[in-house]
């Protein structure tokens, strides 16, 4: 008996991905050092590609089902590729120089690269437990080998088996989690196991048990406190090309894989993840913002702060569901989507400037590097000006507005005092930001200071991300209502 085909269609972006991601690696073993550019530009396209297929199923509003309902296609998974897409090409065009520099312009991390993001825009789409831990696998294997990619480095060998170690655990905890919740509704399927809930009364306690084990493996992926042990190793640990790969892009697929656990699926138990949220969102701002102010270490601070940031983004995803009326929950869900999207924006400028005062030779891993920056590159330095002021929240910048709409969201949840205590970290968090800032325009550059001289198409994209900032905080109208509608369209 033959089964139907499956309807590709959904799915061709992240085929596309696959086929020239095995084609890539191929192509590499046949090239010299000095045509190490063609992997290169065919990553580079490869990517535009994806984001031309992914743009053309953007036109339909409707979710698409296929592969026995275990991917799903919708507007929310569209948006976060696009932002993908964007994200892991940017950072390619950051990297060119320092992995060149470095002996690490391989074949090894394009390939790496690309099977990393096809992890995350399968977990973007999943909407069956199996597939959106098929996707965290691949890309979390993927992130494992990048960090270990400069092996003469006792550091990236350490920090990458960290990350393995505690990574195969939160993995565990998730597999756990997902078994209990199995156990409990009979299905693996997202949109069954949220019917069943709804319609039956299932085991209350085995759901609650296997929710304690899926939030726990979903705080590991996105780094909050108490699960947050490897973020600052890995970021000081890994290449700085690497570190900029993990802090951006993959935040994206843990917002997705958050909310189609929890909002599609477990939207039935709410009330008792929301709870849990709120204590891990609080620790995160607490120990994020306060370990950020002791760090001389740019990657390690950019690290602690990532923390504070994904305990924002919690506050989103805690104020949908008040008192079991699920008014406000498109809002809130929302607004935690445009802040996942600006804190990839916002990051991607910040290492990126780590990347552009790295040299062969030289990391640009102290805080201290930025000193004098203004005398060296007035332009760089406002660029960078523009991102710390988006990462601390200072209008007219678009970090301004997703702590404003995620704190708006709280507010409309009742959690007046979360408002409150988010705002006071906030401010705790300013002055770390706000020192990078006094360092560059007050300070003397170091003795050893060279000018700054990007490659064309770093420092226009670079100028392009830094310029966005500013201008999607004048103007983040737009981006909200996208973010709403694709919310809405869940």
């Amino acid at each position: 008996m033959n089964a139907a085909m499956p309807n590709l269609l959904p799915a061709y972006a992240e085929i596309v991905l696959l086929v020239m991601a095995c084609v890539i690696l191929l192509v590499d073993l046949f090239l010299e050092d000095a045509q190490r550019w063609v992997t290169y530009v065919l990553s580079l396209l490869t990517l535009a590609a994806c984001a031309f297929v992914t743009a053309g199923l953007g036109a339909i509003s409707e979710p698409v089902y296929t592969f026995n309902n275990m991917f799903v296609s919708d507007v929310m998974a569209n948006v976060l590729k696009l932002v993908t897409y964007v994200s892991v090409a940017a950072g390619m065009v950051y990297s060119r120089d320092y992995l060149a520099d470095r002996g690490l312009f391989r074949g090894e991390y394009f390939s790496l690269a690309l099977f990393a993001t096809l992890g995350m825009m399968v977990m973007i789409s999943a909407n069956h437990f199996l597939s959106l831990y098929i996707g965290l696998e691949l890309l979390s294997l993927s992130l494992y080998a990048m960090v270990a990619l400069n092996r003469d480095s006792a550091q990236s060998t350490e920090a990458a088996m960290k990350y393995f170690v505690l990574g195969a655990l939160a993995s565990g905890l998730l597999l756990y989690g997902m078994s209990m919740i199995y156990g409990a509704t009979g299905s693996l399927d997202i949109s069954t196991v949220s019917r069943t809930l709804e319609m039956t009364s299932a085991n209350r306690t085995v759901l609650v048990f296997g929710l304690v084990f899926v939030v726990s493996g979903l705080a590991f992926k996105l780094g909050v406190v108490p699960f947050h042990m490897w973020i600052p190793d890995v970021y000081e640990g890994a290449p700085s090309a690497v570190t900029l790969f993990i802090a951006t892009a993959p935040k994206l697929a843990a917002f997705a894989m958050a909310m189609r656990l929890l909002v599609s699926a477990l939207l039935a138990l709410a009330v008792d993840w929301q709870q849990m949220l709120v204590l891990l969102s609080v620790l995160s701002m607490a120990l994020g913002n306060l370990a950020a102010i002791a760090q001389s270490n740019i990657k390690r601070m950019l690290a602690y702060s990532t923390i504070s940031h994904m305990g924002f983004l919690l506050l989103g995803l805690l104020s949908g569901v008040v008192g079991g009326n699920w008014l406000s929950a498109a809002d809130a869900y929302s607004a935690s989507m445009f802040y996942a999207i600006v804190y990839v924006l916002t990051t991607l400028a910040a290492f990126g400037m780590v990347l552009l005062l790295s040299r062969k030779g030289f990391e640009a891993e102290k805080i201290e590097d930025f000193r004098g920056l203004n005398r060296r590159s007035p332009w760089f330095a406002f660029i960078m000006l523009i991102t710390m002021f988006s990462l601390a929240g200072v209008p007219p910048t678009v970090g301004f507005y997703a702590k404003l709409a995620v704190l708006q969201a709280t507010i409309g949840a009742g959690q007046v005092w979360l408002a409150v205590v988010a705002v006071m970290f906030s401010l705790v968090g300013a002055f770390y930001y706000l020192r990078i800032i006094k360092l560059m325009y007050f300070d003397d550059p170091a003795d050893n200071a060279v000018a700054i001289s990007p490659r064309g198409d770093m420092g226009v994209l670079l100028s392009v991300n830094g310029l966005a900032l500013l201008a999607l905080g004048i103007l983040p109208e737009q981006l909200l209502k996208l973010c709403l509608f694709a919310i809405k369209t869940l």
